[in-house]
């Protein structure tokens, strides 16, 4: 499928057939006024620049974790510049969603300590199949911020307009992380059950001998197969445990690595291997920093 690129904000405009936007670098959009040809069914859109959408009322249907859900209520999802977003139409719906897009590009955060800190909220690299569902409390809140930063661009355009814009986009983005993990706490049922999937997953892959071919398992390989992201299920796991999705594969891998030097004659190096390490001096490092002594000194505490 083709890949559509929207390199400006002005461009993104023109393209959903919106007025012109009033600042070049920031724009908050009105959900209902965006178009979508009669004609399009998918497209894959990729922008140079941030997207936050809060949207209500879009009459489908959306997959959550593992779940189905219906949404008429608020709802946020976070682009990052360069992500790879795949939009699809159903056939025979209408657009009749309300809400708000705003876009920041990343040269507004020019000099701020907020364009480098932006890369910190984590929810950025989540999938759209994982966004943030708001309370009506909440989504007040967020529309208060929303409104506050159209005023301030929308009227008079001073000194202070940048940094007040910043500061209002700081706000907001810590308001989201607040309502992301109080979403991972009220959906315990659905935290819990992911929870025990990796469980189940990470006793299944070191259940071996030997690991199967491709090196060490990866962040990456558990969410796959638990079909998140990988930010998301570290946000939950961390969320739930205190421990992200690496923290909790280095804990079955010290296990199973205490196992085999407590039961087995095999050497330092053999267990390395078969764990996964392409060098055997990385998992003596690793194992060291978890348990605080080396391999050989834990084998020896067996003797």
């Amino acid at each position: 499928m083709e890949i559509v690129r929207i390199r400006s904000i002005t461009e993104y405009h023109r393209f959903r057939g919106l007025p012109k936007p009033e600042h070049p670098l920031i724009s908050l959009v009105d959900y209902a006024l965006v178009q979508f040809p009669e004609d399009e069914k998918a497209v894959n859109i990729v922008m140079d620049f941030y997207s936050i959408a809060l949207k209500r009322d879009i009459g489908a249907k959306l997959h959550y974790g593992q779940q189905m859900y219906d949404f008429d209520e608020g709802l946020m999802s976070f682009i990052a510049p360069g992500q790879v977003l795949r939009l699809e139409k159903e056939p025979d719906t209408l657009h009749n969603g309300s809400g708000y897009l705003l876009q920041i590009h990343p040269d507004f955060l020019w000099s701020s300590p907020l364009a480098k800190n932006i890369k910190s909220y984590t929810f950025f690299d989540y999938s759209i199949n994982e966004a943030l569902f708001l309370s009506d409390k909440e989504e007040n809140i967020i529309v208060g911020i929303l409104e506050s930063i159209r005023q301030e661009y929308h009227t008079n355009i001073d000194k202070f307009t940048q940094d007040l814009i910043i500061a209002q986009i700081e706000l907001l983005l810590k308001y989201c992380d607040r309502y992301y993990n109080r979403q991972f706490i009220t959906r315990k049922i659905s935290s819990h059950q992911m929870l025990t999937k990796v469980e189940n997953f990470l006793n299944s892959h070191f259940s071996f001998d030997e690991q199967p071919e491709g090196g060490l398992l990866t962040v990456k390989n558990v969410a796959d197969a638990m079909n998140v992201s990988s930010d998301y299920l570290s946000s939950m796991l961390k969320q739930i445990t205190g421990k992200n999705v690496q923290e909790h594969i280095h804990q079955k891998m010290i296990e199973k690595a205490k196992e085999k030097l407590s039961t087995t004659d095999l050497s330092v190096s053999e267990i390395a291997y078969d764990l996964g390490f392409e060098h055997p001096q990385s998992f003596s490092k690793l194992f060291k920093s978890k348990t605080k002594v080396s391999p050989m000194e834990f084998r020896r505490s067996f003797n």
